[in-house]
C-alpha cells in the first residue's frame, strides 16, 4: 500500500522504484507531507540582497541639455539601491547556503533570515554564472543549524513526488506539492549548462534558490526558474538537479572557482536531417564538429562527423546533456562514451582533465584615447574559454570585462568579444592591442568576432 511505502520510506530511507505505488482509496489521498515538512523546512531560508545601482537624469539624454548643462552642473547620477528576493538552503550545519546566482548577483549586502526568524549577515564564497548558482557563508556564526543532505537525482523518475519550498512573496515560508513531469531538459535558456528537472509543483517569483524535495526528505535540486507569460507559476517550473549543485558546494568547499571538465572537443545538437544522413531513425547523440589535436577527446580517439550517443551507459539526446553528464562527474576521473561512427558503433575511455592554461593571461585594461578604451582584455586559452563560456577559438585576445560609462562601452563592447584586428593590425596578444590602441588618430577601424560572426565597425575620434 502507499501509506506502508510513505512511512517505510520516511523511517527507513529512500524508497525502491518496486516500492512506488499510486494512491488506490481516499485514505490513502489523504495521507500529509507534514513529516517531511517539518523536517526540512528549517533548513530553507530567505535571501534578502541589495545593490547599488546608478541612475543617470533622462535630461543628459537630451542634446539640448547635454549641450548647456554637461552633465556635471545639472542631472548628474543618483544612487539608489535595489532589493531583490530569493530562496537559499543550508547544506551544512555550520551555515553553507545554496541559491542561485541571479538572486544575489552585484549585491553589496547579503541577508538570511531562517524559518525561525532570526536574520544573518551572509558573505559569498563562490557565485558562478554558467550554473547560475551561487554558495554562501553565514557570517561570524560558530553555533549548529538544521540543513539538508543531498540525494541523488538521477534516481528521480517521471511521476515522482516532490514538494518545493521557498520565499515566493516575502510572506514567510511556502510548500507546494506536485510531480516530476519531465527529467533532463535541456532547451530552457536558464544557463550553459542546461540540464533540469521539470515540476509542476507551483513555483513562483522569490522561489529562486529554494528546495526542490523528494518523498524522503532529501535536497534533490534547486528550483531555479518558471515558465509563464505572465510572470505567475503557470505549472511549469524548473530545478538545477542536485548532481550539479554538489559540484558548485565542493569547489565553494575546496576555495577554488568552478572548474568543469575540458575535452578539446566542439559538439552539435543532432537535426532531423543529420540523423537521417546517419540513418538514426531519430535526432539523439551530439556530432563531433571539432577535435583539438593533443586534447583529451582527441587521445580518446575522437574524430569530426563522430556521434556520442552515450556516456556511462547513459543516452545523450543533445550536446547539453553531454555537458552535463561530464559535469557532474568531475575532474579527474574517466567516462565510458558510446560513439558512432560509419554505421557502426565502439565504446571509448575519455579522460577528464581541467582546461590547460596554454599562454600567460597577461590581463590589461585598455587605456588611451581608442574605442577600446575600458575593456579589461586578456590572452585567450582553454581555460579562460572555459571560465568565460567562450565556445569558439582559445587563441587570440578577448574581453573579460568592460567598465560601465567607459569608451569601449559606448562603442559596444562586451565580455566575450574577441578583438581581431586594429586599424587593420592583426591582435595575437594583449601587449600587441594595447600598443595598437596607445595612437591618437581621428579614426579607428575595430574588427571583432562575437558569436562565430565577424563584426567591422569605424569609429571617428
Amino acid at each position: 500500500m502507499v501509506a506502508a511505502a510513505f512511512l517505510a520510506g520516511w523511517l527507513h530511507g529512500p524508497v525502491s522504484a518496486e516500492q512506488r505505488q499510486v494512491p488506490e482509496d481516499i485514505a490513502e489521498i489523504k495521507l500529509s507531507f507534514a513529516p517531511i515538512v517539518k523536517r526540512v523546512a528549517p533548513a530553507v531560508v530567505n535571501v534578502y540582497a541589495s545593490r547599488v545601482v546608478q541612475q543617470q537624469s533622462p535630461f543628459l539624454d537630451d542634446p539640448f541639455f547635454r549641450r548647456f548643462f554637461g552633465g556635471r552642473s545639472f542631472g548628474g547620477p543618483t544612487q539608489r539601491v535595489q532589493r531583490s528576493l530569493g530562496s537559499g538552503v543550508i547544506i551544512n550545519a555550520s551555515g553553507i547556503i545554496v541559491t542561485n546566482h541571479h538572486v544575489i548577483a552585484k549585491a553589496s549586502e547579503i541577508k538570511v533570515a531562517l524559518a525561525d526568524r532570526r536574520e544573518f549577515d551572509c558573505d559569498v564564497i563562490l557565485t558562478d554564472e554558467r550554473t547560475d548558482l551561487a554558495v554562501l557563508r553565514i557570517r561570524d556564526f560558530d553555533g549548529t543549524l538544521p540543513f539538508l543532505e543531498f540525494a541523488d537525482s538521477d534516481e528521480l523518475e517521471v511521476g515522482d513526488l516532490v514538494l518545493a519550498i521557498g520565499d515566493p512573496f516575502g510572506v514567510g515560508q511556502t510548500v507546494t506539492s506536485g510531480i516530476v513531469s519531465a527529467l533532463a531538459r535541456t532547451k530552457v535558456g536558464i544557463s550553459d549548462y542546461q540540464f533540469f528537472i521539470q515540476t509542476d509543483a507551483a513555483i513562483n517569483p522569490g522561489n529562486s534558490g529554494g528546495a526542490l524535495i523528494d518523498m524522503n526528505g532529501g535536497l534533490v535540486g534547486i528550483n531555479t526558474a518558471i515558465f509563464s507569460r505572465t510572470g505567475d507559476s503557470s505549472g511549469i517550473g524548473f530545478a538545477i538537479p542536485s548532481n550539479m549543485v554538489q559540484v558548485v558546494a565542493r569547489s565553494a568547499e575546496s576555495g577554488a572557482h568552478v572548474r568543469m571538465p575540458w575535452i578539446g572537443v566542439r559538439l552539435q545538437a543532432v537535426t532531423p536531417d543529420i540523423a537521417e544522413g546517419l540513418g538514426l531513425s531519430r535526432p539523439r547523440g551530439a556530432l563531433v564538429v571539432d577535435v583539438r589535436k593533443g586534447s583529451p577527446g582527441a587521445r580518446a580517439g575522437l574524430t569530426t562527423g563522430d556521434l556520442v550517443l552515450s556516456i556511462d551507459d547513459v543516452a545523450i539526446d543533445d550536446p547539453s546533456a553531454f555537458n552535463y553528464r561530464l559535469a557532474t562527474k568531475g575532474i579527474g576521473t574517466e567516462a565510458r562514451i558510446g560513439v558512432l561512427r560509419d554505421g557502426k558503433q565502439y565504446a571509448a575511455t575519455l579522460p577528464l582533465e581541467g582546461a590547460p592554461e596554454t599562454v600567460p593571461r597577461d590581463e590589461i585594461e585598455i587605456g588611451g584615447m581608442s574605442p577600446l578604451a575600458g575593456a579589461r582584455v586578456v590572452n585567450l586559452s582553454p581555460a579562460v574559454a572555459e571560465e568565460l563560456a567562450h565556445d569558439g577559438n582559445t587563441e587570440g585576445v578577448i574581453v573579460a570585462l568592460v567598465a560601465d560609462g567607459s569608451a569601449a562601452a559606448e562603442a559596444g563592447l562586451v565580455p566575450g568579444d574577441v578583438v581581431l584586428e586594429v586599424n587593420g593590425r592583426p591582435i595575437d596578444t594583449t601587449r600587441t592591442l594595447e600598443d595598437a590602441c596607445s595612437a591618437r588618430l581621428r579614426t579607428w577601424e575595430i574588427a571583432i568576432e562575437r558569436n562565430g560572426r565577424t563584426i567591422r565597425t569605424r569609429f571617428r575620434g
